[in-house]
């Protein structure tokens, strides 16, 4: 399976860097905002109803994207904070971790934006989100039923991320 960049993903998937219950929730966003996809294997709190989670999950993710690209050492063009920069474009993040979570971040290069939040002790999961990203070019985006921008309804995506998260975590 060939992933953006021209490296390839294999098709087994990568093996799990810890054991256990650790996936907590996963979103999927395209580059409009529009949650395309939100699943719960783990979630003990429930603070927000489900727009507000996506609305703050987005707006962490746009302010630390406008972060980092301000913060960048060696690009001297800053750009203004705030303002949306083209996936790959100056320095970006894949990952933070608070005593309580870890949130891991990938952008492609269409600007869909695949977050994965786990147990604080997992480890590193770029692998993982590329073999997630693979799984929805295949199910969801080669599917001629489904209408770009709308929420993934995919039954054979979800039970393969179910099982791959499921084996990661």
């Amino acid at each position: 399976m060939q992933f953006f960049g021209g490296s390839e993903i294999s098709p087994s998937p990568p093996v799990p860097t810890v054991s256990g219950n650790n996936a907590h929730m996963m979103y999927v966003f395209n580059r409009n905002g529009v949650c395309l996809l939100y699943k719960e294997w783990n979630r003990p709190l429930h603070t927000l109803n489900p727009q507000q989670d996506h609305k703050l999950m987005f707006g962490l993710l746009f302010s630390l994207k406008s972060l980092t690209a301000k913060m960048d050492p060696v690009n001297a063009d800053k750009g203004n904070l705030g303002v949306p920069q083209l996936p790959g474009q100056g320095c970006s993040f894949h990952s933070f971790r608070t005593n309580t979570y870890k949130l891991s971040f990938m952008e492609t290069p269409s600007g869909i934006k695949i977050i994965l939040v786990t147990h604080p002790k997992t480890g590193d999961l770029r692998e993982s989100l590329k073999y997630i990203y693979g799984l929805y070019v295949e199910y969801v985006v080669k599917n001629p039923i489904y209408n770009p921008g709308s929420p993934i309804k995919s039954e054979l995506f979800n039970t393969a991320l179910d099982q791959y998260v499921r084996s990661i975590s």
